[in-house]
């Protein structure tokens, strides 16, 4: 697991594409299980690599509101992309969970707590902020009165290769919420990749001693000034290409002031409350838990399972549910995300991934509808002036 600071030399150092596979091998041998995007079922998802040939090499994506397309580059970028569905939120906080079970034994009966699983996650080619949200996820399950063993026991074991961003989405905003394009903290490796005429090299940063050990066994060496500055130079382009913007000045006190704004149920007209935009975000992890029997009920067992605050039962309690319309739950959702969360974790819960635009199916944008309550105020304090 990788440090969120560390005291490592500020030093680059340059890995030619040709060496990337011993990187593979390297954190195979170690035991590693290796994790990252690869093309399935027309997007770029994260699954088990075995080689970097595995990976998504010469695509990258289209994306905007509720739309999403893969499309071949004109070149053989490894990492030529953004973010697509999925998160590393799946591995480390698991869509389904089993917590015990019970069998019938006679009269009686015996409970088997599940064994806790201690994989080896090696995640290649997480972005900046994919690292903000899994920070944030950490202060959820580790860092509070209540640690999550399953939480804890996998992240412990990971092995962190951040890449920073060469391009960015159609609905990437960590520009906004400051996560990115660069990585800066939380990953043991973390690469810049770059094509220049023939050539095809990563500018390597260090982030942790474990990082050190695994670049110390693949062919390497110290970058130049101009492979720096090349790599420097594509993040800061990458920085000026957000395909939309959030502005975040005392977004807490904004949402608070408009509890009752009518732009909620400007929304809530729009919104399915499918749920989907709390599914593909990384730092969302609200759950629920289900106990099932077999037929003969000689076993039962209590799973962990994903939920959203979008759904009806989310919120139920004897009587009904809390919030039981559209608009309720879109403006508990948003108003959690950058409001609330502030007070409970001490950070905005969202990190500009743009994935709840993307993937919303009537493209709902959180970024115009803070726009929208913003600009109201504007006109107010205008008309009062």
């Amino acid at each position: 697991m990788a440090e969120e600071s560390n005291n490592l030399p500020s030093v680059t150092y340059t890995l030619e594409r040709e060496h990337l596979h011993q990187l593979f091998d390297v954190l195979t041998g170690k035991g590693y299980r290796l994790l990252g995007p690869a093309v399935r079922d027309g997007a770029i998802v994260y699954d088990e690599l075995t080689a970097p040939s595995d990976l998504p090499v010469g695509w990258t994506d289209e994306q905007d509101g509720g739309r999403y397309r893969l499309k071949k580059r004109a070149d053989d970028a490894v990492f030529g992309f953004v973010v697509g569905p999925h998160s590393w939120k799946k591995f480390l906080h698991p869509p389904a969970l089993r917590l015990w079970q019970l069998r019938r034994e006679g009269d009686g009966f015996t409970v088997i707590q599940e064994e806790a699983e201690s994989p080896k996650y090696a995640f290649i080619g997480v972005r900046a902020c994919e690292l903000h949200a899994i920070a944030i996820q950490d202060k959820v399950f580790l860092e509070s009165k209540y640690i999550d063993p399953m939480y804890k026991i996998r992240r412990e074991g990971c092995f962190i290769v951040a890449v920073n961003c060469g391009q960015a989405g159609g609905t990437c905003f960590c520009v906004s919420m400051n996560t990115g394009p660069r990585a800066t903290s939380g990953f043991d490796l973390a690469l810049t990749e770059a094509m220049e005429g023939e050539r095809h090299y990563f500018v390597v940063e260090v982030g942790s001693p474990a990082g050190a050990d695994a670049l110390s066994e693949i062919s390497h060496r110290e970058s130049q000034a101009d492979e720096e500055t090349t790599a420097e130079r594509i993040v800061a382009d990458t920085a000026r290409q957000m395909g939309r913007e959030m502005d975040a000045t005392g977004i807490k006190e904004l949402l608070y002031r408009n509890y009752e704004h009518p732009r909620w149920n400007d929304v809530a007209s729009r919104c399915l409350t499918c749920a989907n935009c709390t599914m593909v975000c990384p730092t969302c992890f609200c759950a629920t838990v289900e106990d099932v029997t077999d037929l003969a009920g000689d076993t039962a067992e209590r799973w962990r399972k994903w939920d959203s605050c979008f759904t009806l039962d989310f919120s139920y309690v004897h009587g009904g549910s809390v919030r039981a319309t559209t608009k309720d739950r879109y403006r508990q959702w948003m108003t959690h995300k950058l409001a609330t969360w502030f007070d409970q974790f001490g950070s905005s819960g969202c990190v500009g991934c743009g994935r709840c635009i993307t993937w919303c199916p009537v493209a709902i944008d959180i970024t115009e509808e803070v726009r929208a309550i913003r600009e109201t105020e504007s006109k107010k304090d205008s008309a009062g002036d």
